[in-house]
């Protein structure tokens, strides 16, 4: 009897510390669980338009398919888009035949693809989200736009935490630019001897603005947020040039030959910066993408890696 009673509490002791070890290691995988980065998850929402893409891929969701895929790779360049993503065609012109055959869940577009609406709405819902044309406050806008996007896509907390990465971003960098940071102008090159220059109502007057720099650009600006104007308009501006990529094909070369451009107050004392590409008319993840480039830009290189 005694060594039955023996055997039983040893069994009991076993078992026991089997279901320690097992919750020891649910609590572990748990716990790596949400040290891991979420998996974006596929959808079966399309969107013509890039601000909505990269909104969509910071809130964690794949679009099932975008229009111009490289071209946002060019203009937009990240968050990156997934192999998995769809072209669509053109944005202005999509291939309504590939639209149907996808059979998407929700079409996503802005004001700028209004016309298209009609014929859209035939092969699925569509939803427009509008940042610059509607509002005279175009970042109040896109924190709207952010947490639609985020009702649409199951994901209100991911974009609850991309508006709060971002503030907190904003509020970093500044810390780090240096003192006494010069006035700016913010461009992009149509041809070589003109350029979109960004003020009022524009993503990098946003991110300016939050980050106390001044625009040297005052002029009245249009519903993007830029003029469109001459190098020559530019010449005897007191500024740092920021130069926002892509460039169009052969225009650094011309730029090199061009006195026009060696005439500019800014190259003459070679206050000029080259970003790489930022969608100029995007959202929060362009912000974010603006913000960095430019403090890193600005501060001294010896305090570049913390940027």
């Amino acid at each position: 009897m005694a060594a039955s009673s023996t055997l039983s509490a040893s069994f009991v002791a076993q078992a026991t510390f089997r279901a320690r070890i097992r919750g020891v290691l649910a609590a572990l995988l748990l716990l790596l669980a949400s040290t891991l980065p979420a998996r974006a998850a596929e959808s079966s929402i399309v969107t013509l338009d890039w601000t909505v893409a990269e909104t969509m891929l910071a809130l964690g969701v794949v679009p099932q398919g975008v229009a111009q895929l490289d071209a946002y790779r060019d203009w937009v360049g990240s968050p990156e888009m997934p192999a998995s993503v769809v072209d669509l065609g053109l944005r202005a012109q999509p291939n309504l035949e590939l639209l149907a055959d996808l059979d998407p869940s929700d079409i996503l577009i802005t004001p700028l693809f209004a016309s298209l609406e009609p014929r859209l709405s035939r092969i699925a819902p569509v939803t427009t989200l509008g940042i610059y044309a509607t509002s005279n406050d175009p970042w109040a806008s896109m924190l709207a736009a952010t947490r639609k996007l985020g009702r649409l896509t199951g994901r209100p907390e991911a974009a609850e935490r991309l508006i709060a990465s971002t503030e907190t971003q904003l509020a970093q960098a500044k810390k780090r630019l240096p003192e006494n940071s010069p006035a700016l102008l913010v461009v992009q090159f149509m041809d070589e001897r003109h350029v979109r220059v960004f003020g009022e109502r524009s993503l990098f007057q946003g991110v300016l603005s939050r980050l106390g720099l001044d625009n040297a650009w005052q002029e009245k600006t249009n519903t993007y947020g830029f003029s469109l104007v001459g190098l020559e308009d530019l010449a005897e501006l007191k500024a740092h040039l920021v130069v926002v990529e892509p460039l169009p094909t052969g225009v650094e070369e011309q730029l090199a030959e061009s006195g026009l451009w060696q005439n500019l107050d800014a190259v003459r004392r070679h206050q000029v910066s080259t970003l790489p590409p930022v969608w100029s008319f995007g959202a929060l993840p362009s912000a974010q993408r603006f913000t960095h480039l430019l403090v890193k830009a600005l501060t001294p290189k010896e305090r570049a890696e913390d940027v």
